[in-house]
């Protein structure tokens, strides 16, 4: 579109905004057909209940964004490691200025303005009246409590925009999206007796520690020395006692930097600070030595409709002038659960992350092919954000000799992203390799996941100043994150750029990885997948050989 159409076509927004009532045109924007499971329908809400609307604006050049983000992050290219800045990227992912001038004329007719989310400009809030948002799409709110958490929440099952706007929307939150609040959480483990190595400690048959992680994928005690490295995922106390009693080669006075988003904080009391927190600092720290760490705290406050922080972490570091070079997060929840518009927004922002240089890991989730699904299921239940296919996916191992996929560890493949070029050729040879096995249950031609694997049972962590095990995935994210954090310390050290988005160089090296061929994630009255050579949708790739993985970053 040319300047002076597009200048025109502005100011037609504008006049007709400042013309009175306008937007009559409704077309559908996305239904719900029936309830989601777990939630129940309580009453219409209330017209004067206040709701913050979060708008996505389409990205200008998405398409050009992922290219560039490939062409930094394929080994074979001529461009790998040359990462993106922050305007660069969000000159990508920053909406047009015919976008931006037809929502706004379209909620000033109804006399509102909305805040800009971030620098990049693609999510706006503005806050309104149910009454305002029905007749502003034309929807009708009512409000659903998710029987599991007592929580109750305001959303449609239908909303539309007018035909004018419509193209220039790519969803509205809180709308459709009925995102369970109980997200990904790690669990107490009872230890379970394994066999291990003549080299791993005894101890590792049934307590995962630092010291059998670093015998395991021989993850060297060596300080990092690079302070412009950091991996951003606690109680200080818990991590002073967990790093006397696991490392204590490491000073027990090591903390980390705090950031609070939504009302977070850093809660000293034993009783607030939580299995979750205690598990990412203790093992980012307890691996990764003297790797920066950076804990994003997000309390309840949530700002982004209820989705959990997930928008307004992004949100936030979109805005950072460096982005940590590696981040790992320890929550997720099933794909079904996210509108596909919003997840394809969420995981485009990943996708922006990566091409600055960061590395986005998630846990792969711990509901094995299920999801939690009500029973009995009849397809296997993809996640989010693990499908995302800009992301790396970690999913669970138990044992040392040999290590043996979770079987609460989710994988399959994603119902809303196809197989990304960069896993083709592994996600092929495994298909052909199960033959008509969960024929019909699972998307074949999705995006596979996870990516690898990392220890995730019988972790041993200090919580409430006593010692214990826990088990998920979302111990094994962490872990992995470590040992990505501390190859970037020597890439750093050596004058080179950090790994960034990792999947194509993961997939390009599987030989790196200590391939896991047993174990399988069974669900939904079948057998699951099952680990085999090569990648799975239990294992991934498999878990870390940090010599290997050295050698094949060049060092």
């Amino acid at each position: 579109m040319s300047l002076r159409v597009a200048s025109l076509f502005i100011a037609s927004f504008a006049s007709i905004a400042a013309a009175g009532p306008a937007f009559q045109n409704f077309v559908v924007q996305e239904t719900v057909r029936v309830v989601p499971a777990g939630f129940t329908k309580v009453g219409i809400a209330p017209a004067s209940q206040n709701i913050n609307l979060r708008i996505a604006l389409p990205s200008r050049d998405f398409a050009g964004l992922e290219k560039a983000l490939f062409d930094v992050s394929t080994p074979s290219s001529s461009n790998y490691g040359n990462h993106l800045s922050k305007a660069e990227v969000n000159a990508f992912l920053a909406p047009s200025d015919v976008a931006i001038a037809a929502v706004d004329a379209w909620l000033a007719s109804h006399n509102l303005i909305a805040n800009r989310s971030s620098s990049v400009g693609d999510w706006l809030s503005v806050n309104v009246a149910v009454s305002k948002a029905n007749e502003m799409l034309s929807a009708q709110y009512e409000n659903f409590a998710h029987r599991a958490s007592g929580k109750t929440y305001a959303r449609t099952l239908s909303y539309s925009l007018p035909s004018e706007v419509a193209d220039f929307v790519v969803h509205i939150h809180p709308t459709t999206t009925f995102n369970n609040p109980r997200t990904l959480r790690p669990v107490i483990s009872a230890p379970k007796p394994g066999i291990v190595a003549d080299a791993t400690p005894a101890s590792c048959a049934t307590e995962i520690t630092p010291a059998c992680l670093q015998s395991l994928y021989g993850i060297p005690q060596t300080p990092a020395t690079e302070t412009s490295n950091s991996i951003a995922y606690a109680n200080q106390a818990d991590l002073r006692s967990f790093l006397k009693t696991f490392r204590p080669d490491i000073s027990s006075l090591t903390t980390f930097t705090l950031q609070t988003l939504d009302g977070g904080s850093n809660p000293q009391q034993s009783s607030e600070a939580g299995i979750e927190a205690n598990l990412d600092i203790q093992y980012t720290i307890g691996v990764a030595t003297n790797v920066p760490v950076f804990f994003v705290s997000v309390g309840e406050n949530f700002q982004d409709g209820d989705l959990g922080g997930f928008l307004d972490i992004v949100n936030f570091l979109s805005d950072e002038d460096n982005v940590p070079q590696v981040m790992t997060t320890s929550y997720g929840e099933n794909e079904t659960d996210m509108s596909k518009a919003l997840a394809f927004k969420l995981c485009e922002a990943y996708a922006g992350f990566g091409a600055r240089g960061s590395s986005i890991l998630f846990a792969s989730g711990d509901g094995s092919v299920e999801g939690g699904q009500p029973q009995p299921c009849i397809e296997y239940q993809a996640a989010f954000p693990a499908g995302c296919p800009f992301l790396t996916a970690v999913g669970s191992t138990h044992g040392i000799s040999p290590e043996t996929g979770s079987a609460f560890s989710s994988g399959g493949f994603s119902n809303y992203w196809g197989t990304p070029d960069y896993q083709a050729d592994a996600v092929a040879a495994f298909l052909n390799a199960q033959g008509t096995t969960n024929s019909g249950l699972f998307n074949a031609s999705g995006r596979g996941y996870p990516d690898v694997s990392a220890q995730g049972e019988n972790v041993q962590i200090v919580s409430g100043g006593s010692k214990g095990g826990v088990e998920g995935t979302s111990c094994s994210s962490p872990i992995f994150a470590s040992v990505i954090g501390l190859i970037n310390d020597k890439l750093i050290a050596a004058g080179n750029p950090p790994l960034g988005f990792l999947n194509p160089w993961l997939y390009a090296n599987p030989g790196m990885l200590n391939d896991v061929t047993k174990g399988s994630n069974p669900g939904c009255g079948a057998k699951g997948f099952t680990a085999r050579a090569g990648w799975d949708p239990v294992t991934g790739l498999g878990t870390p050989n940090f010599a290997k993985m050295l050698a094949a970053a060049g060092l």
